[in-house]
C-alpha cells in the first residue's frame, strides 16, 4: 500500500500548473542545490532549521517537502510539519526521481528575488488586456504561487521597479518583454525552460490574440474576445487578474487534456 505521507513524481507533475497544486518546498543542502540549482516548477527553496521557525505560515495549506533523494531531510521536515497540524508529505525519490523522469526544471536564477515575505513582485503597465493577464498566470501557476503584481502607468514601470525593488515585464526596456515575433509570454516559457506541448499549445493561442494574427489557431478570437470583456468589465486590475486567472485554467487544461475531444 502506497504511504500516506508520500506522493509520487506522476501524482505530483499532474498537480503542477492547476489552481490546487500543493506548496513545493524544496530543502536541499547547498552543495546539492549548486550542483543542479533548477527548481520543480512552483517550488520554492527554504533552509530547513528557517523553514521549521517559520512553519506556522503554511497552515490550512497542502504542502510537499523535497529534497535530494526523498529521504532523511525531507521526511523529517514534513513530520515535524505534520506534528504542527500542517498537512505535508514528501516526494517519492526526491528531486532526483522528478529528473531522472525527464519532468520540468526551473533554472533558478531566472526567478526574482523574493521579498520579506517570501513572494516574487513584479511590475508592469496598467489595464491590461492579454499578455499581461497571461504572464501573471504564468507565474503564479509556474513560478510563484504567492506572486505579487503591481499594475502602474506605463511611464513609470521601470521607475517603480527600481524604487520597490520588483520585476519589470512587457514594457520596453525590460527583460521579459516581447523579442521579435515572440510575445513576452512566450519569452516567459522559453527562458523558464518549460517547454510541455501543453504550455507550447497555450503560448500560440495566447500570441494570436496578443499580436491580432487571429489565424493562428481557432481559440485566439475567443481569448481576445473573453480578455476585451474582463478589461471592460472591471476598473480594478488586481480584481480583473484575480477574475480572469480561471479563464487562462480552463484553456491550459484544455491544451493540456482535452484538444482531441469533440462535443458530441
Amino acid at each position: 500500500m502506497p504511504s500516506t505521507t508520500e506522493i509520487t513524481v506522476s501524482q505530483l507533475s499532474r498537480l503542477i500548473g492547476l489552481p490546487q497544486a500543493p506548496i513545493i518546498i524544496d530543502v536541499r543542502a547547498q552543495d546539492e542545490l549548486a550542483a543542479d540549482p533548477r527548481l520543480i516548477p512552483g517550488a520554492q527553496h527554504r533552509d530547513p532549521e528557517a523553514l521549521m521557525s517559520s512553519a506556522a505560515r503554511f497552515e490550512r495549506q497542502s504542502v510537499i517537502v523535497v529534497c535530494q533523494e526523498g529521504l532523511q531531510l525531507s521526511q523529517g521536515v514534513s513530520a515535524w510539519m505534520r506534528h504542527h497540524g500542517i498537512a505535508a508529505q514528501t516526494l517519492e525519490g526526491g528531486f532526483a526521481a522528478w529528473r531522472a523522469e525527464g519532468q520540468l526544471l526551473i533554472p533558478a536564477e531566472r526567478v526574482p528575488a523574493r521579498d520579506s515575505q517570501g513572494r516574487t513582485v513584479w511590475v508592469t503597465r496598467a489595464r491590461p488586456k492579454i499578455v499581461r493577464i497571461a504572464c501573471p498566470w504564468l507565474i503564479r501557476r509556474f513560478i510563484d504561487p504567492q506572486a505579487a503584481f503591481l499594475f502602474v502607468a506605463p511611464s513609470e514601470v521601470m521607475r517603480v521597479a527600481k524604487r520597490f525593488q520588483a520585476t519589470p515585464f512587457d514594457v520596453r526596456g525590460a527583460f521579459w518583454d516581447d523579442r521579435g515575433d515572440r510575445c513576452t509570454f512566450d519569452v516567459m516559457i522559453e527562458e523558464f525552460a518549460l517547454g510541455s506541448d501543453s504550455l507550447a499549445r497555450l503560448a500560440v493561442i495566447v500570441r494570436g490574440a496578443d499580436t491580432g494574427r487571429l489565424d493562428l489557431t481557432p481559440q485566439s478570437s475567443g481569448l481576445l474576445a473573453a480578455s476585451l470583456g474582463y478589461s471592460r468589465m472591471y476598473r480594478d486590475d488586481l480584481a480583473q487578474l484575480e477574475a480572469a486567472m480561471p479563464l487562462y485554467d480552463a484553456f491550459y487544461r484544455w491544451c493540456r487534456d482535452a484538444v482531441n475531444e469533440t462535443h458530441a
